[in-house]
């Protein structure tokens, strides 16, 4: 019982709570208040993507003050056009053409990462400034890669993308909520996640204790680069084929998941289950401006501003805590 009562103060839960009432604020202006299910699916899907990018950013940002990846947006564009470039021109089965494109994804990513922790670790450059240079140079190999063409994805991953396999949920929703448990694991009972914790909440005594901080910090920078790959490769074959802007929305909303979600900007605390809650608060929001007819420009503003103000409750209830 004592846990119940102490519910409402988990870091998690009024971002579900915002969550719940923008889906029946949505819902209620679409079809008359029809339309629910429909609703729930497209919520789930396209959340997936929020979510997954959103768990690697978290991971960055537990880290501490001024660590932040935005090199996510290019990471995408760029593994989402070499992976389809590379199975469009396989001749192989299937089955080793979807394998193919994901081991080439995680290899991207991974490269992608040790990049990104090179100009952070050996010239000394801070993370926004080192991963931001470093995104034109990924989005110009994309361009370059690209040449303006829009290779279709193999239709086994374009079906398995867009389908609803299991109880009626998106595919997309299944891996993202797989991905998620194996986050929670390893943030909440592995080794590597109190070390990571423990580098965010001060680095200085974590080096003191023992911690590795640059094994630890570069494997982070590492793993979130791979996760931005994977949603790049996913997203490209739901949307049948990469396109050169395809990850531009999720550089904000990478960072909103997070600090709606509960996880403290400040570093040293994430919180998994907060990211699905802040993904699917972000998605029915800009759903229920665009029931509205709202323009794009003041749907962002909008979004803005409740992003600063969830932001600034959040940070209130800290100081006061």
């Amino acid at each position: 019982m004592s846990g119940l009562a102490n519910l409402h103060r988990a870091p998690w839960f009024w971002a579900w709570v915002a969550a719940f009432a923008a889906f029946l604020a949505t819902w209620s202006m679409s079809a008359g208040g029809g339309g629910g299910m429909a609703l729930a699916v497209a919520a789930l899907t396209f959340a997936s993507f929020s979510v997954l990018t959103g768990l690697g950013q978290m991971l960055v940002i537990t880290l501490g003050p001024g660590n932040t990846d935005l090199s996510i947006p290019a990471t995408m564009t760029l593994a989402g056009t070499l992976s389809l470039k590379l199975m469009g021109g396989m001749t192989a089965t299937p089955a080793l053409v979807v394998l193919a494109g994901l081991l080439s994804t995680i290899a991207i990513g991974a490269g992608v990462g040790i990049a990104n922790f090179a100009l952070i670790r050996l010239l000394r450059i801070p993370p926004i400034i080192a991963t931001l240079s470093a995104s034109f140079l990924y989005q110009s190999l994309a361009i370059w890669s690209n040449r303006g063409l829009r290779i279709k994805p193999p239709q086994a991953l374009a079906d398995f993308t867009t389908a609803r396999d299991l109880l009626g949920v998106p595919n997309l929703a299944w891996v993202a909520l797989a991905i998620s448990a194996g986050f929670w694991v390893l943030l909440n009972l592995s080794l590597f996640g109190r070390r990571v914790s423990a580098i965010g909440q001060n680095q200085r005594a974590a080096r003191l204790a023992g911690v590795a901080v640059g094994r630890v910090m570069g494997a982070t920078y590492v793993t979130c680069a791979i996760m931005a790959a994977l949603t790049g490769f996913l997203l490209a074959c739901f949307s049948g084929g990469a396109a050169l802007n395809m990850g531009a929305e999720f550089l904000l909303m990478s960072i909103a998941v997070t600090v709606i979600g509960g996880s403290s900007i400040a570093g040293g605390n994430s919180n998994v289950p907060g990211i699905w809650a802040g993904a699917l608060f972000m998605y029915l929001i800009v759903s229920m401006l665009n029931s509205y007819g709202l323009g794009a420009g003041v749907r962002l503003l909008s979004t803005g501003i409740i992003i600063i103000a969830i932001v600034a409750v959040a940070s209130g209830r800290k100081a006061n805590a």
